[in-house]
């Protein structure tokens, strides 16, 4: 997709959150600041609710809401981490140099409590995909909760809850993001439909809301997909847009660039299926696996296939898509590295 994303175009307001429950908590949180722990499904709504609380809390919210994605930071390298623009205006070179990638990651914990907030009395820092959070670095969000409480809002997002440590979870408040239900994905997906001008009818936006299956921002990308490529959002359109991923050429350059150790370049194409082009990582993972029966023969076809399985299985318990695709590719690299 080369136009905006229809979920960051039409990020809903709190009054656009479908789940009523997790509505009137968030609005709550608006009255007396807490830490929070929004828990649920992937495409619940989770980050748009975080977003959506920013903006209705903070007079600048895009200076005092700090994102920090923890699936992505955790991948990164230690150089990555000590480059990336976020953080490299406060890791000098001698903490560069010196320091450990667990002891960079805990210095921007750290740091990003520890400013001032640019508007009101506190700021947000959002941690998503928090499931990914090891033990030791948990330990160290606890201690800089505890020493900058007063000024800033922790909100920890997460699929699952019981992988955070008792300590942080009891210094939050719980909020739980079900995964939205068929009508409440209907009417989302009617009021993007409708701030776009779209063409649609019901029967279209019924079988986009049933292709989601619950996930809200595939929905939303789905819509979008069936409209840029149909240029209205009917049934029939719907069902010849959203076929499965085809083995096209994204994911052959996807598996070459895997083979070749080219990881950086394999990760950020599968950064645009999963992302930019809204497919899941079951579609993804499928996909991969028919390029890889037309590439190869023999024992590689059956050893890729086992750990697809593995893959599959780890997709099913709903942690990252991008962090188990991603070991895959890793796989298929090494297998093409060692000429198994």
């Amino acid at each position: 997709m080369d136009a905006p994303l229809w979920t960051e175009k039409h990020a809903p307001s709190l009054a656009d959150i479908p789940q009523p429950q997790a509505r009137e908590h968030l609005q709550g949180a608006i009255e007396e600041p807490m830490n929070l722990l929004v828990h649920g499904p992937i495409g619940a709504g989770k980050t748009a609710a975080v977003r959506a609380l920013a903006e209705e809390t903070h007079e600048n919210p895009d200076a005092d809401l700090v994102e920090i994605n923890v699936a992505d930071v955790f991948d990164l390298s230690k150089k990555e981490v000590a480059n990336d623009p976020r953080f490299s205006s406060f890791i000098d070179s001698k903490r560069r140099r010196d320091s450990s990638k667990a002891d960079l990651i805990n210095h921007v914990l750290k740091e990003s409590a520890s400013y001032t907030p640019m508007s009101g009395s506190y700021k947000t820092i959002l941690l998503d995909n928090a499931e990914g959070m090891r033990e030791d670095f948990q330990q160290a969000l606890r201690r800089v909760m505890e020493q900058y409480y007063e000024a800033t809002q922790f909100v920890i997002a997460t699929r699952q809850p019981s992988q955070l440590i008792p300590p942080i979870r009891s210094r939050c408040f719980p909020i739980v993001m079900r995964a939205p239900t068929h009508e409440e994905t209907v009417g989302a997906l009617e009021r993007v439909a409708e701030r776009e001008g779209v063409d649609y009818d019901a029967d279209g936006l019924e079988y986009v809301a049933g292709y989601a299956d619950g996930d809200l921002r595939q929905a939303v990308l789905a819509a979008q997909t069936t409209d840029e490529q149909a240029g209205e959002i009917t049934m029939n359109t719907a069902y010849e847009a959203l076929n499965a991923v085809e083995a096209d050429d994204q994911v052959e350059s996807m598996i070459a660039a895997a083979e070749a150790g080219e990881f950086t370049d394999a990760r950020a194409t599968l950064d645009d299926l999963l992302v930019d082009e809204g497919h899941s990582g079951g579609d993804v993972l499928e996909d991969v696996l028919a390029v890889v029966r037309a590439r190869y023969s023999g024992d590689r076809v059956a050893e890729i296939h086992r750990i697809a399985g593995r893959i599959d299985a780890d997709l099913v318990e709903g942690t990252s898509d991008r962090i188990h695709v991603s070991h895959l590719l890793a796989e298929i690299g090494e297998l093409a590295r060692t000429g198994e």
